[in-house]
């Protein structure tokens, strides 16, 4: 869809980071914002910058893992602008740690806002997409996480496949309605998630950690936000399903898809399965 005057875009996480990239390169293209995020303090910072770029921009306090927040951001965004066509729901954190060794109550923790975050601003702001029957696009921020992983860091991993798996299948069924969606799955952006998982429920997390020290200095290094941001704005308006942001890491594509291939085609050898067979 074309981002314009006329388009009006609510962002979960959209104070900073990621979220506030993807904010300052719609505004750029004239759509109207409505930031959503935790802290007030960053709302504040993150409004005052857009509006001195020339952006007509609102904010609100939002937990995204609360449908009961989410339901008023969302009437929030109606009753300040009318309508909303496009919905970002970029809210994230991270949780390291090994398999048998993450509390339960940290599993429920990410998954509640990485997942669920996305899954109350589908449910939510869909039928409001549908309602004004002008089209729309979601954005969901997954991860290169969503697709390729590492040890250590299991639960990011899972959240991030499932929203992954979520958007491919939000896009089949919403394409007749003239609703787009993306996946957004960037590898490493200069961002403060590295630091989200110092308020996990159980706590924990020190910056002079030599893990977070190596983890910050990786981060650091990272995309810019903005880069990222208008390169997502382009893919919304050329209707990408899939968002990446590091052509170098394909190599990591190839090889996953390679090993399921390989064990895919190993099925059909299994002599049960070569009986329904029903290509002969």
């Amino acid at each position: 869809m074309k981002i314009d005057n006329d388009s009006v875009a609510f962002i979960t996480g959209g104070a900073a980071g990621i979220g506030l990239g993807i904010a300052q390169a719609f505004a750029k293209r004239g759509a109207k914002l409505m930031l959503a995020d935790i802290d007030q303090s960053t709302l504040d910072a993150a409004a005052e910058q857009l509006t001195a770029e020339g952006a007509d921009v609102a904010t609100v306090i939002c937990d995204v893992s609360d449908e009961t927040q989410m339901r008023a951001a969302a009437q929030a965004t109606i009753d300040r602008f009318g309508k909303v066509h496009i919905v970002v729901n970029n809210a994230g954190v991270a949780l390291g740690g090994l398999s048998g060794e993450i509390d339960l109550k940290d599993w429920r923790w990410i998954t509640d806002i990485n997942l669920m975050g996305v899954a109350n601003g589908v449910e939510i702001f869909t039928p409001l997409i549908r309602q004004h029957g002008e089209g729309g696009h979601f954005i969901n921020t997954a991860s290169l996480a969503g697709h390729v992983t590492s040890p250590g860091m299991a639960p990011y991993h899972a959240t991030k496949f499932a929203v992954v798996g979520y958007s491919e299948a939000m896009q089949q069924e919403l394409a007749p309605a003239n609703i787009g969606v993306s996946v957004l799955c960037p590898a490493w952006v200069k961002t403060n998630i590295h630091r989200s998982g110092f308020n996990k429920p159980t706590g924990g997390g020190d910056e002079n950690d030599p893990r977070f020290k190596e983890m910050s200095k990786v981060i650091d290094g990272g995309l810019d936000a903005r880069d990222v941001g208008e390169w997502s704005a382009t893919c919304v308006e050329d209707n990408r399903l899939y968002i990446f942001t590091h052509p170098e890491f394909a190599v990591g594509i190839d090889a996953r898809y390679a090993a399921v291939k390989a064990d895919y085609d190993a099925c059909a050898e299994f002599p049960a399965f070569k009986a329904n067979n029903h290509d002969e």
